[in-house]
Formats: structure tokens, C-alpha cells, sequence
């Protein structure tokens, strides 16, 4: 085998071992049988909310599991075509079969991000907070940098975007808001972007024109619907009213419409101002704490199955998951994963998509990469 085609049966045999491990792949198609057993049983339909939610499950695993069995034998009938032409010195077969290796793992790596966004709520939407940390003028419009390309990025996958809260910054930029995400899979892709970002720059706003470090926090929660049940007690709730405020007289309102509720055992804040009925932020707003206490439940079981201990960390050094440097040369870098871009203005334009795609894969293998860090 020529050393191009071995590469491309190496990378199709990574997905697929990435996809395996995913899916715990003998678990799965136990599983997988038992769904389909049940799916045979007349009684089945006789609660259609159970019914629905094993049509579900039975669909997913079927799609993933079939995924993997029809790129393997498709892997293996193009070896063996390769095979054939080598021994026969056909260098037209050989270049033939490796073709269909090199469009097998461009397929394979695609449908391994579509069969890793098979968690407990990631084909929901997606609520997204953007929270400047401390410098002022400079983190806020970082902020306001950052909601941008989020903004974007959902805008290149047919995403519908609304500004549910938004407070901006003093002078220029935003304090923070919160986006909400329609489309599948939003929290999926975009609970990737949890943490801190950096951002190195020469500052705007410095008459010195020096080099400036910013920071600001992302948060993603999944929005959450009637099937899933979160119980909050009225007694730990401490909710205010306050008016709306927005850039360019957007969201503003001359009443107190605007809602914040602090979930006090956990310290969890949320607020809605996008509407002029205080009743309907206020709906608002709990259904984004409910989607915030889910998401925290989420996030423990996670770190109980990897053995590790994840939280909310403070905005600033030490603590961010990604780093943009536009001076004193381009390039922006996951310090997860290690995937680096040198075109900072496309990324900032919302071409996130390999960032999210390698760290989906590194919820599975749980491997830390060791990356330099960005002066």
C-alpha cells in the first residue's frame, strides 16, 4: 500500500475508533437490539411520550452504528481494488482506489462530528452568554468582538439568533448578553466554546498604541423543553425588576419590563429584558435558569464519568481555552486541543467550526494536548 493511501485508511480508522468508543460500541449494539425488540411490542404505543423517546434512541444508534459498518466495507472493498491494481501494475486502479480512500475520510470525519453530537440534549438550541472580564473599555468591546462571531458562526449554519439580555459597556462594547440559538444541534456545537477567551491586540483605545490583553467568558446551556423536568423551589429564588437597556435605543423600555433572578443555593443569575411584558421575561427567564440547572447536572455527570472535576473559573489568566493574537503576528490557538488558525479575521468571522469538531472529539478521548502559550 502506497504510503498516500495508508494516511487516508489511518485517518478513517481514527474516526471510526473515536465513533466505537463513543458509542461504548458493544454496548451499543445491545442496545441497539433491545430497542428494536421493543419497537416489535404492540403495547409500545400505549404511552406515546415512551414510545417517542425509543423511536429516538433506536434512530440515532441505528444511523451511527450503520455509519460505521458502511464506511469499514467501503474501506475494505476500496483496499482491495488497490490491491488488485498493484498487482496487476495498473497504476489507473491504484490512483482510482485511492480517490475513493481520500473522499472516504473527508466522509468519515464529517459523520464522525455528526455521530459525537449524540448527547442528552445536543440537537437542542442553544442560550449563549457572553460576560466581559475586568479591564473595562477594552474586555467589553471584546465581548462585543465575541458576540459577533458567534453571531455569525450560527448565521453560516441557517441558525436563527435573538438577543434575549444585553447590557452595554460604558464606552464602547457590552458588558454582556445572552444570544439564543435555534437550530439543530446549537448546544451540541456550541457547548464547545464554554470558558475564557483571550484576546492580544493593540488597543484602539490606547493613545500609546500598545499591546493589550483581554479577557471574556462564553457560557452555553441547552434550552430545555417540557420533557425534561427541573425542579426549583420559589423559596431559593430572589427575583428583580429593573428597565431595559440596549445599544442604538434597541431592547429599551421606559417601565421596568426587564427580569433577574438569582438562583441563591447555587449563586446562578439570569435575566430577559427582549420583551416588553415583564410576565413574559420572567417566563423567560426561568425556563434559562431551568436550561442552567440542567446544564450543570449535565456537566457533573460528565466530569463523574471522566474523573474529573470541572467549574466555573474566574475571567483571566490561566483559566482561558482559547487565545487570539492579532499583533504582533496573526493567529489564533485552542489551548485544549491545539488547533491553530492563522487567519484570526475568518475565525472572528465565525469560522469556528474545526475548533468545535476537535474539541467533540476530545470529550471522547479525554486526551490533553500540551500547547505553548501566547505572549
Amino acid at each position: 500500500m502506497r504510503a498516500e493511501g495508508q494516511a487516508y485508511i489511518d485517518r478513517i480508522d481514527a474516526a471510526l475508533a473515536l465513533v466505537r468508543k463513543f458509542l461504548d460500541w458493544d454496548r451499543a449494539l445491545r442496545r441497539l437490539d433491545e430497542l428494536n425488540a421493543r419497537v416489535e411490542d404492540p403495547t409500545l404505543w400505549d404511552d406515546p411520550k415512551e414510545a417517542e423517546g425509543v423511536m429516538r434512541e433506536r434512530r440515532r444508534l441505528e444511523a451511527a452504528i450503520g455509519t460505521v459498518n458502511e464506511i469499514s466495507q467501503e474501506m475494505a472493498d476500496a483496499v482491495e481494488f488497490i490491491e488488485l491494481g498493484e498487482a496487476e501494475d495498473d497504476g489507473d486502479t491504484v490512483q482510482e482506489g485511492i480517490a475513493t480512500l481520500a473522499a472516504l475520510a473527508e466522509r468519515a470525519d464529517e459523520d464522525k462530528v455528526q455521530a459525537l453530537l449524540a448527547g442528552e440534549a445536543d440537537s437542542n438550541d442553544a442560550y449563549l452568554e457572553v460576560h466581559a472580564g475586568a479591564g473595562g473599555t477594552e474586555s467589553q468591546d471584546w465581548a462585543e468582538m465575541l458576540q459577533r462571531m458567534y453571531t455569525r458562526w450560527a448565521e453560516r449554519h441557517g441558525y436563527k439568533v435573538e438577543v434575549v439580555d444585553y447590557h452595554a459597556g460604558e464606552q464602547a462594547g457590552i458588558k454582556s448578553c445572552t444570544l439564543l440559538i435555534k437550530g439543530e444541534n446549537a448546544y451540541g456545537y456550541a457547548k464547545t466554546e464554554s470558558g475564557v477567551h483571550r484576546l492580544v491586540r493593540i488597543s484602539p483605545y490606547d493613545s500609546s498604541a500598545r499591546r493589550h490583553t483581554s479577557f471574556s467568558s462564553i457560557w452555553v446551556y441547552p434550552v430545555i423543553d417540557d420533557d425534561i423536568d427541573v425542579e426549583i423551589n420559589e423559596g431559593d429564588l430572589k427575583i428583580d425588576t429593573y428597565r431595559a437597556s440596549g445599544a442604538g435605543g434597541q431592547h429599551v423600555n421606559t417601565t421596568d419590563s426587564a427580569v433577574r433572578i438569582t438562583h441563591l443555593p447555587t449563586g446562578i443569575v439570569v435575566a430577559s429584558q427582549n420583551d416588553r411584558s415583564q410576565h413574559k421575561n420572567r417566563a423567560t427567564a426561568m425556563n434559562m435558569l431551568k436550561a442552567r440547572l440542567y446544564e450543570a447536572e449535565l456537566a457533573r455527570r460528565e466530569a463523574e464519568a471522566s474523573g474529573e472535576y470541572a467549574a466555573k473559573t474566574e475571567i483571566g489568566w490561566g483559566h482561558q481555552i482559547r487565545s487570539y493574537v492579532l499583533q504582533p503576528y496573526q493567529q489564533v490557538k485552542d489551548l485544549r486541543t491545539g488547533v491553530v488558525s492563522t487567519a484570526p479575521g475568518d475565525v472572528l468571522d465565525g469560522d469556528l467550526d474545526k475548533f468545535m469538531a476537535a474539541a467533540l472529539s476530545q470529550r471522547v478521548t479525554g486526551e490533553k494536548v500540551e500547547v505553548e502559550d501566547i505572549d
